[in-house]
């Protein structure tokens, strides 16, 4: 007996998905809610988890092939009627009949990991001279779903867990073999925090070299670009050939606000579980700028001005796949350890994979960290149908003239660069400076005792 196992749906707008990886084979087990595969739609890239325990006894949808919702996509069972893997190796095909994929494939059943399979044609006598299929036992490594060549790193690596490239790099870059390290997230995923674990124990810190760079595994390769790059990449286009966007900047003290989160940064942490960062005092006055400035929360429909009731604040967020802005709804209502936790839930969720396509939509303004990577300040890309983003640049110690008793005098101070890109059609300069102008003046008076939340 075996069940099906179809594509759900991912979303209202949703109406089909591309399988971009199986993370399972024919023959392995899987237990409930364990990811199954990963699926990239017009608006997320998403694991789709097993819907029962069992044994995958059919793969019917291939890597790189895009099906309609509801899609039978695997045939999970007891594993008695496992058949054929979904693309068997060019290298594994016995000199047989190669017609109907998974019609009376005897080999393919003991090909993909089990030790005692192959053991039925070769003798048993240490023969590697010899030209049947199995060339090599010891090298079963290509075992992650060879279905197109993709020129990037393998999915798994060796007897480890799942491992993202990000942490494969990671990895490299902190000298952790990853065939050591055990896994702690879902489905035996390799976590940063477990090659951290790893490292812990040698104390491999090298002293202060020149620390090289890590070729990338892309270099002198062609890939095709994902479904999500393509969608965002038409989408940029379309919205800088559409509307008139330029940029105003503005510097800004938070001094006051370092003093403060050094003041309550462990109480905060007590009461959240997180630790305060700039980013919700940033969200929170942006989102207070937005009530008193509803232009540029506004949107256009054909003649009109849409002025919205709420503010749904989209926060870029990177990911291995791209970046993607997934929205804190009615943010309006939120107080600063309610910003920062929405902000954390749905950037980790966006980072694994757990988003709902449903949460990238309905935004009306966008929050981009464009100073997480160092940058000072950066000239964001307005997405339609939104008219604004706000880029928050790095926060960094510099000397500035500041008056004190009556005189000017230098100090070192916490400054930042808030970048605001606009829709010129609709919003004038004058309303990106009072907009900018509002911002600072509440985060450089750092009055947010009273709206901390905890």
């Amino acid at each position: 007996m075996s069940e099906s196992v179809s594509l759900p749906a991912l979303g209202e707008s949703v109406t089909e998905g591309t399988v971009t990886r199986w993370l399972k084979n024919v023959g392995d087990r899987v237990e409930v809610d364990e990811p199954l595969l990963e699926v990239s739609t017009d608006k997320v890239d998403t694991e789709i988890p097993s819907p029962i325990s069992g044994v995958v006894e059919a793969i019917l949808v291939q890597e790189d092939e895009t099906v309609a919702v509801g899609t039978v996509l695997a045939h999970i069972g007891d594993g008695s009627g496992a058949g054929a893997a979904p693309a068997a190796p060019a290298a594994e095909a016995p000199a047989a009949p190669a017609a109907p994929e998974p019609v009376a494939v005897p080999e393919p059943v003991a090909a993909p990991e089990p030790v005692a399979a192959p053991v039925v044609a070769p003798p048993v006598v240490a023969a590697p001279v010899v030209a049947p299929p199995v060339v090599a036992p010891p090298v079963v490594a290509p075992q992650p779903v060879a279905a197109p060549a993709a020129p990037a790193a393998p999915a798994h690596s060796g007897g480890a867990g799942y491992v993202t490239p990000i942490v494969r790099k990671f990895a490299n870059e902190n000298g952790v073999d990853l065939n050591a390290v055990v896994g702690t997230g879902i489905g035996g995923r390799i976590r940063k925090e477990d090659v951290l674990s790893a490292r812990g124990g040698s104390s491999a810190a090298p002293a202060k070299t020149r620390t090289p760079l890590t070729v990338s595994p892309l270099r002198g390769t062609t890939v095709p670009m994902t479904r999500l790059r393509k969608v965002v990449a038409e989408r940029a286009v379309i919205s800088m050939q559409s509307t008139a966007q330029l940029t105003s900047v503005v510097e800004v003290d938070v001094t006051r606000i370092a003093e403060l989160r050094k003041r309550v940064q462990g109480q905060f942490v007590a009461a959240t579980g997180g630790k305060l960062s700039f980013m919700p005092f940033f969200a929170l006055a942006a989102t207070e700028a937005l009530k008193a400035f509803p232009i540029i929360n506004a949107t256009v429909d054909g003649d009109n001005i849409v002025y919205p009731g709420h503010e749904n604040v989209s926060i870029a967020v990177d990911t291995e796949r791209g970046l993607l802005t997934p929205v804190v709804k009615n943010a309006g209502e939120l107080n600063i350890a309610q910003y920062s936790i929405a902000i954390a839930d749905v950037a980790a969720r966006t980072r694994d994979n757990k988003l709902q396509p449903d949460e990238l939509a309905g935004g009306t303004f966008t929050l981009t960290n464009t100073g997480s990577r160092g940058a000072l300040f950066d000239t964001p890309v307005v997405f339609l149908p939104q008219l604004a983003i706000l880029g928050t640049g790095v926060v960094t110690k510099r000397p500035v003239v500041i008056e004190a008793e009556g005189q000017e005098v230098i100090a070192v101070r916490s400054m930042v660069y808030l970048a605001l890109s606009y829709d010129h059609r609709i919003i004038d300069g004058a309303d990106a400076a009072r907009f900018l102008g509002a911002i600072k003046e509440r985060l450089e008076e750092g009055a947010f005792e009273a709206d901390l939340g905890i």
